[in-house]
């Protein structure tokens, strides 16, 4: 099951997610959590509690980001744990959201 708590201050929007980002996940991001971030903001989606990720919540994810952009919102996705990166990286999801997006650690 996903959660999440907003976050907001002057710079941004901070969206902390704990769980897995699956089925499951469905009704809460798109009923809920796209509803709740402001248009024109900078949204930050911090992964740092999430420890999977299928290929539901993939799509998930991409609509999420695609409908933030729509709002004409910056978005970055931080924190995300090895093992999602290589999954990410072998559906080449940067391709599809923005290279820019997912900011990978030093």
């Amino acid at each position: 099951m996903l959660e999440y708590t907003i976050q907001e201050n002057d710079q941004a929007i901070n969206v902390l997610l704990r769980g897995d980002l699956d089925f499951e996940s469905t009704e809460i991001v798109q009923d809920d959590l796209i509803h709740q971030i402001p248009s024109q903001r900078t949204c930050v989606l911090d992964f740092e509690d999430v420890a999977f990720v299928d290929s539901t919540g993939l799509g998930l994810l991409i609509q999420l980001v695609k409908k933030l952009k729509e709002n004409e919102s910056f978005i970055q996705i931080i924190h995300v744990n090895e093992d999602i990166l290589n999954v990410f990286e072998l559906v080449q999801i940067e391709e599809i959201i923005g290279e820019s997006v997912i900011i990978k650690e030093m």
